[in-house]
């Protein structure tokens, strides 16, 4: 028996897939997803910071795929890992916020609607896909997905550490509780042994290591790291912290002002370097696909550490975390393919987190249940093949928050080429801009270009139906 048709046998993907999946890599390779929790577009050297050290991360791009117009499904964390895990939109699954909030219709002008608090047992997650294929399931750090009968073991995984009901640990340092900034009492679990001085950012890595070694040289692994990183609370260790308070000092940089966040980011930074390192010392580095990215925008909100000063800023994108804007959605992404040498390129299509499951799933080769849709593309056809240009045959991207944030009131967005328009449902403001002149969204074009306002409109009207979206109300109480 040939060695495709073996592979075929052993259902790691269908007889009809074969060829095109043996033109990828080996069927089989260990999937690396590793998501940064708040990390803006521009808080990575390789993405412009004008403070953050990052040369980790700016290496796995520099010999891989780094995208530049990258996109979030959410402008908020919850949603945005549902679209990783699912391949579907948080407007079709009925997750547009964060589960505290879900159920809250708050008492402003508008009511928000009522969405999910869980990820539903009945979708079909990457994780499920994966261990069908052999593959040995482990999540590791954040979830903020629903509560314990929705925590990870049902969606798939067979492990789980740290992963809880809640969005963010109350420190960062040992025991994980215990801060000025939350009230009651919240834990990150099994991280045992501990001890004081230990951050947690460092003993999430030292778990994923540890099932790398238990486990990848018996079966590939799907490895779900998920860091709270650069979450708040804003926690750093106190020695990165002087560096960059030094560092601000003696440069003065103009964007990124806040070295507490700074030391973070170099914290996250660190960390994705030892499981890069640990994968090149094991040899398993040329078997594995590694995926880099963010849930959301920087958050832009005032840091308490730092009066006056934000957390991060997103420039020269506008506004962050909770907006549409660009700031809000856009993200840094990295894909590191096995065997990457080859695959080194900056790519500027836009893409969207929904596109990461049918992503994996092409690259390893495995088929997905037709009667399943999926709201993201395979981006493989963006480096396969010929060098000449490609593109995508998707016709927008769709931004769909119906709730109130700081950074803004309920709106929902299009991506359509080089426009995007916004309709806020507050006040029925509509704006419109043209990206590539126009990346800050400073120049609204709402009253110049009727055709395409007509055309997006319409286009975002369709998509909610299509989606069965869920829209704000009118607060008769406060009429």
């Amino acid at each position: 028996m040939s060695a495709l048709l073996m592979i075929c046998a052993l259902g790691l993907m269908p007889p009809s897939l074969g060829i095109h999946a043996s033109s990828k890599v080996n069927p089989r390779p260990h999937v690396i997803l590793i998501l940064a929790d708040d990390l803006g577009w521009s808080d990575l050297a390789c993405y412009g910071s004008d403070l953050h050290e990052t040369p980790n991360l700016d290496a796995l791009a520099a010999g891989g795929i780094r995208f530049t117009q990258a996109y979030a499904a959410s402008p908020v964390c919850s949603p945005t890992r549902a679209s990783i895990l699912t391949g579907r939109h948080p407007a079709r699954l009925n997750m547009t916020i964060w589960r505290e909030s879900a159920l809250d219709r708050g008492n402003r002008q508008l009511l928000e609607p009522i969405t999910r608090d869980a990820l539903p047992l009945s979708e079909t997650t990457l994780a499920e896909r994966l261990k069908e294929a052999g593959y040995y399931t482990a999540h590791v750090g954040k979830w903020h997905l629903g509560t314990a009968e929705a925590y990870p073991q049902p969606h798939g995984f067979d492990t789980n550490i740290g992963g809880t009901l809640w969005g963010a640990p109350q420190s960062f340092f040992y025991p994980y509780t215990g801060t000025r900034y939350f009230r009651g009492w919240r834990y990150v679990p099994d991280l045992e042994p501990s001890a004081p001085g230990d951050y947690l950012t460092d003993r999430l890595t030292d778990k994923a290591i540890e099932i790398m070694e238990t486990k990848a040289h018996q079966q590939p692994v799907f490895m779900n790291l998920w860091y709270h990183a650069v979450h708040t609370p804003i926690d750093g260790k106190p020695e990165k912290i002087a560096k960059y308070r030094r560092k601000i000092q003696d440069t003065n940089p103009v964007v990124h002002r806040n070295p507490d966040y700074a030391a973070m980011v170099e914290s996250l930074d660190e960390n994705v370097g030892r499981v890069l390192a640990y994968l090149d010392e094991t040899g398993l580095r040329d078997q594995s696909l590694i995926l880099f990215l963010s849930d959301n925008g920087g958050f832009v909100n005032e840091c308490k550490l730092h009066p006056g000063v934000p957390v991060t800023s997103n420039a020269p994108l506008r506004s962050g975390k909770g907006s549409c804007y660009e700031g809000g959605v856009r993200i840094p992404w990295i894909l590191d393919l096995p065997g990457s040498q080859t695959n080194r390129r900056v790519l500027k299509e836009p893409v969207t987190t929904c596109d990461v499951l049918p992503t994996i799933v092409s690259i390893l080769g495995l088929s997905w249940d037709e009667k399943i849709p999926l709201d993201g593309e395979d981006l493989s056809i963006l480096w396969e093949g010929a060098s000449e240009m490609k593109t995508l045959n998707r016709r927008s991207l769709y931004f769909h928050y119906p709730h109130y944030y700081p950074t803004t009131t309920p709106v929902s967005a299009i991506r359509k080429g080089p426009w995007k328009y916004l309709h806020y449902f507050e006040d029925k403001r509509e704006e419109l801009y043209y990206l590539p002149e126009d990346i800050g969204e400073k120049r609204n074009l709402i009253d110049h270009h009727h055709e395409v306002v007509q055309t997006m409109r319409g286009e975002l009207a369709s998509w909610y139906q299509e989606m069965n979206a869920q829209l704000p109300e009118i607060n008769t109480q406060t009429r």
